[in-house]
C-alpha cells in the first residue's frame, strides 16, 4: 500500500535504506499481499551500529537520571501520541484487531513509563561493619545491549528490549520481526525524537541468523535479550555464552489451564475462551491445555465450544472482528499438521480445524477434546487458534499433566479454595501463574518462565536490575 510506513535501519541517529542492501517483502496476512519492503542491514552497517552502540553507552551512563527519566517519559508520549498510526501499521503486517494493535501500543507507553521512573528507584545498599570500615553495593549498566523481538508483539516486545536497558543506562541495539517491522521501528523513533541519542538506541533487520552471529561475537555487546522459540532461544544462549554474555531468554509456552471442581465455570469460560483465541492463538502465555476436573468437564466443555463458534474471525480493521488471521502461511500449515495428527491419535474434534477461505492466512478457532498425551499438540507449543480440553481425575493429576511438559511460562487456575490456592502457588512450575484471572502481565511485575520457558524477566524492576550488575565496594 502507498500509505504504508517506508522502513528502514536506524543507525547511529540515521535512516538507512536502498544502497544496494537487499530487502525483504511485509506481507498483509488478511489479503497475502505485498505491502511494503524492509532493508537489510549489510556487514559494514552491523559493524557501523557496534561502534555507534559503544560510543552511545558511555553518553547515555553519563546522563544524570533526572535527564533521562524526563526523555523517557517525554518518548512515552510521543508513543501514545503515535498510537492510532503505529497501530495501524501493525494490524496491516501482523494481522490483530485493530483494537488491540492500539491497546498494544500504549501498553508499550506504560511500560516506558514504568521504567523511566524506576531509573531513580535502582537503589543500592550498605552494609553493617565495625568502626572505620564501610561496605556498599552499587549497580552499574552492564553495557550495550542486542535485543531480539518476535512478531507476535511488534510493538511490546521491542519495548521489553530497549524499555529496561535505557532506564539502566545502557545503550541498545534492537532487531524487531522483517516480518512486522513497523512498529518497532516507530518506537526506536519516538525515543530518539524524545532525546535519547540516536548511538543508544538503533534499530537493525536482516536475516535473523546472520544479524544475531555478528552482533554477539562482537565484545562491545554484553548482554542479549531474546523474545521466540525454546531452539532458537537455545543457540542464542550458546552464542552468548562463547563471550560470557549476560542473556534474558522468554522463550515458548503450553500454558495448562486448570479448572476444578470448585470453580466459577462461567467466570472462568467467560475468561479464558476469549485468552485462548486472543491474536489467533499467536500468544506466548496463551491457554492452550485446559485441564478439567471430571465434575464441571461436560459443563466446561459445551460452554467453551459455544463461546468458540461466537468468536468472528475476520480483517483486523473490521469493526466487529474478535480474531484476526494468523500472521503467516506457516501458521496454517502448523494448524493442518498438529490437527491432524491429534485426530489420527483419537482426539474429538468439536470445533473448527479448518483453514477460511483461500486469501490471507485466516483460521477457524478450533476446539480439540480428549488428547492423549503422545500427540504433538500435547507436547509442542501450538502457537495458533486451537485450544485443549481434557478431562482430570483430580488435583494430584492435574498438577502432575500441568508440570509434565519441559516448559514453564505462564499457567492459569480457577478454583475458590483458598488452601489449594496456596498449593498451586507453591507446586506448579511456572514463572507466571494466574488465579481466577486472565492475567498474567502488568508494568510493575516481572515477566519470564522457567525451564525450557527461559530465564531471567522483563518488565518491572526486574527487567532495568537484568540491565545491571552489582558492584561491591569495599573501604577502610
Amino acid at each position: 500500500m502507498a500509505d504504508h510506513p517506508a522502513c528502514t535501519l536506524l543507525i547511529a541517529g540515521e535512516a538507512l535504506t536502498g544502497g544496494g542492501r537487499d530487502h525483504a517483502d511485509i506481507l498483509d496476512p488478511a489479503t497475502g499481499e505485498t505491502i511494503g519492503s524492509v532493508p537489510h542491514a549489510t556487514a559494514d552497517d552491523l559493524d557501523r551500529a557496534l561502534e555507534a552502540a559503544q560510543r552511545g553507552f558511555k553518553t547515555w551512563r553519563s546522563t544524570s537520571a533526572d535527564q533521562r527519566t524526563a526523555i523517557l517519559l517525554k518518548a512515552a508520549a510521543l508513543i501514545r501520541e503515535r498510537a492510532p498510526a503505529i497501530g495501524e501499521a501493525l494490524t496491516r503486517e501482523q494481522g490483530k484487531p485493530l483494537k488491540e494493535a492500539i491497546g498494544e501500543t500504549i501498553y508499550s507507553a506504560m511500560l516506558l513509563e514504568f521504567y523511566a521512573q524506576e531509573i531513580k528507584r535502582v537503589y543500592g545498599r550498605t552494609l553493617v561493619r565495625p568502626a572505620g570500615q564501610r561496605v556498599e553495593v552499587q549497580y552499574h549498566p552492564v553495557g550495550p545491549v542486542a535485543g531480539f523481538a518476535a512478531w507476535n508483539f511488534p510493538s511490546l516486545n521491542v519495548m521489553r528490549k530497549i524499555g529496561g536497558a535505557l532506564a539502566a543506562g545502557c545503550s541498545t541495539i534492537v532487531k524487531p520481526s522483517e516480518e512486522t517491522p513497523s512498529a518497532g521501528l516507530a518506537l526506536v523513533q519516538a525515543c530518539i525524537d524524545a532525546g535519547v541519542p540516536g548511538d543508544a538506541v538503533q534499530c537493525v533487520f536482516g536475516v535473523p541468523d546472520q544479524v544475531s552471529t555478528h552482533l554477539l561475537a562482537s565484545p562491545i555487546i554484553r548482554k542479549v535479550t531474546f523474545t521466540g522459540s525454546t531452539a532458537v532461544g537455545k543457540h542464542l544462549a550458546k552464542l552468548a555464552a562463547e563471550d560470557l554474555k549476560i542473556a534474558t531468554m522468554e522463550l515458548g509456552g503450553h500454558a495448562p489451564v486448570l479448572v476444578f471442581a470448585d470453580a466459577d465455570v462461567d467466570a472462568a469460560l467467560d475468561t479464558m475462551t476469549a485468552n485462548a483465541f486472543r491474536n489467533a492463538g499467536q500468544v506466548c502465555v496463551s491457554p492452550t491445555r485446559f485441564l478439567i476436573e471430571q465434575p464441571v468437564y461436560e459443563r466446561f466443555r459445551d460452554g467453551f465450544v459455544e463461546r468458540t463458534r461466537a468468536i468472528t474471525v475476520g480483517n483486523g480493521f473490521d469493526k466487529g472482528t474478535d480474531m484476526g488471521p494468523m500472521a503467516s502461511a506457516r501458521g496454517l500449515e502448523r494448524m493442518e499438521s498438529l490437527i491432524g495428527d491429534a485426530k489420527e491419535h483419537g482426539a474429538q474434534l468439536l470445533s473448527g480445524g479448518e483453514r477460511i477461505g483461500n486469501q490471507g492466512f485466516f483460521h477457524q478457532p478450533t476446539v480439540l477434546a480428549e488428547v492423549p498425551t503422545d500427540a504433538a499438540i500435547m507436547n509442542d507449543e501450538p502457537f495458533g487458534p486451537v485450544a485443549i480440553l481434557n478431562p482430570m481425575a483430580g488435583e494430584e493429576a492435574m498438577i502432575a499433566e500441568a508440570n509434565r511438559l519441559p516448559y514453564g511460562l505462564a499457567a492459569y487456575a480457577w478454583t475458590q479454595n483458598p488452601a489449594r490456592r496456596r498449593r498451586l502457588a507453591a507446586e506448579v512450575e511456572a514463572g507466571m501463574l494466574a488465579i481466577d484471572t486472565g492475567g498474567v502481565s502488568a508494568a510493575d511485575a516481572p515477566f519470564g518462565g522457567v525451564k525450557w520457558s527461559g530465564y531471567g524477566s522483563e518488565d518491572g524492576r526486574e527487567g532495568v536490575l537484568a540491565c545491571m550488575v552489582p558492584k561491591t565496594v569495599h573501604e577502610a
